[in-house]
């Protein structure tokens, strides 16, 4: 009958996925499964790292979040973006203290601040360790001109 049709179909659908993760394949399934599971999760890890990237990173509290351990949040966001979590925060940081700097009016201080940074001589190191100079510096070669010679945007 065909409302029997909808209480039998999710019981159908359980079986076959039953059966599939017994056979010869089940192995490579819960494979899939659960290499889908994980890049699921650290993708949500990189857009709440990317959210709050201002803010102080709790790596437990985070793991919590998307239920993993520590240990295995570390390992996977290490192995889809090549860096640990919070070196991938520090990059975004000072990629937009970078963005801020060329952008505006702020001094280096205040765009170390504006991006979560508390000590503004930490927030010049990170940054010239990171692009190879210091801020403004490197901010007056982005904007074309060196810091001696007239400048094109005043």
């Amino acid at each position: 009958k065909p409302r029997d049709y909808t209480a039998l179909a999710p019981l159908a659908v359980r079986e076959i996925v039953y059966r599939l993760a017994l056979g010869e394949q089940g192995g490579r399934l819960r494979q899939i499964a659960l290499s889908a599971g994980r890049a699921h999760r650290i993708a949500k890890a990189i857009e709440l790292v990317r959210k709050g990237y201002d803010k102080p990173l709790r790596i437990a509290g985070l793991a919590r979040q998307l239920g993993m351990s520590t240990s295995g949040l570390h390992h996977h966001f290490k192995a889809v973006t090549a860096m640990s979590p919070l070196q991938f925060q520090k990059q975004l940081r000072l990629q937009e203290a970078r963005r801020l700097l060329v952008a505006g009016e702020l001094d280096a201080a205040t765009a170390g601040y504006r991006v979560g940074y508390d000590d503004p001589s930490q927030f010049s190191r990170e940054y010239k360790r990171f692009f190879g100079e210091p801020p403004m510096r490197d901010v007056e070669r982005l904007r074309g001109h060196d810091e001696g010679a007239p400048s094109r945007l005043r």
